[in-house]
């Protein structure tokens, strides 16, 4: 079986809506393409029981996690040290991390806030860093990656050659207009029941000029029976009236 993963994302700002996440749909497309099964996502507090317990309770049940925020230089980025906690570690500071940021900022600018960055728990290994130089890290199973969408990518992509990966979620689409979920629903289930180990799922859209329709998606580990259920899908969409078109629908 594929390795599995979690996602925690941590910040106050996410849950009281003031920052929208776009970390988890990147980071669980990745995990697709890698092989390895997204099992659970959490948003979490920045608080410190609640960060330390989640990560005690998550690297237990997954093969990996994945967090993202917390660790910057201001007084609520307390990922790192929530971590060092969960895995009973000192927080301490991590000489090559401290060494790359202090060569990166300005003659004294390399204050005390900036050098909590360079502040890991003991034995972790850096995430490297190439759009801002401060480094994420992992933990046994546990990766810590900021939560700035852009540095986020970029460390995940720094990371992604050291996981442990699995077989790659194959993946088929089909779209038509004017069709809806309570039309296919019968004949779905009966693909649906026809191979059972996949995931095939509808996912209505509506497009700017207020078109709308359906995407159906047949996802898998075993490319011939993903091939095989959306040949089935695209004549349950022409069956019912409608022209299938493959892909996903047009932004």
């Amino acid at each position: 079986m594929n390795p599995t993963a979690c996602i925690l994302v941590i910040g106050n700002e996410i849950l009281s809506g003031r920052t929208q996440d776009v970390n988890v749909q990147y980071i669980a497309r990745r995990l697709a393409e890698l092989g390895i099964t997204l099992a659970e996502v959490r948003i979490i507090p920045d608080r410190r029981p609640v960060i330390v317990d989640t990560i005690v309770a998550a690297r237990a049940a997954f093969d990996h996690v994945f967090t993202t925020g917390g660790i910057g230089p201001t007084h609520d980025d307390i990922t790192a040290p929530c971590v060092a906690e969960a895995f009973g570690l000192p927080w301490v500071i991590h000489p090559e991390t401290f060494r790359l940021l202090e060569a990166h900022f300005p003659q004294g600018e390399f204050n005390a806030a900036r050098q909590r960055m360079a502040t890991l728990p003991q034995g972790a290994v850096p995430i490297p860093n190439p759009v801002s130089s401060a480094p994420g890290f992992s933990i046994g199973n546990v990766h810590v990656l900021a939560g700035v969408p852009r540095i986020m990518r970029a460390m995940f992509e720094e990371l992604a050659p050291s996981l442990r990966h699995g077989t790659p979620v194959a993946s088929q689409s089909w779209h038509a207009l004017g069709l809806y979920e309570g039309a296919l629903a019968a004949g779905l289930t009966d693909i649906q029941e026809r191979f059972p180990g996949l995931d095939i799922g509808s996912y209505p859209f509506r497009r700017p000029d207020g078109r709308g329709g359906v995407t159906l998606v047949s996802k898998g580990l075993d490319p011939a029976q993903v091939r095989a259920a959306a040949d089935a899908v695209q004549a349950l969409i022409a069956q019912l009236g409608c022209t299938p078109i493959e892909g996903e629908p047009p932004p």
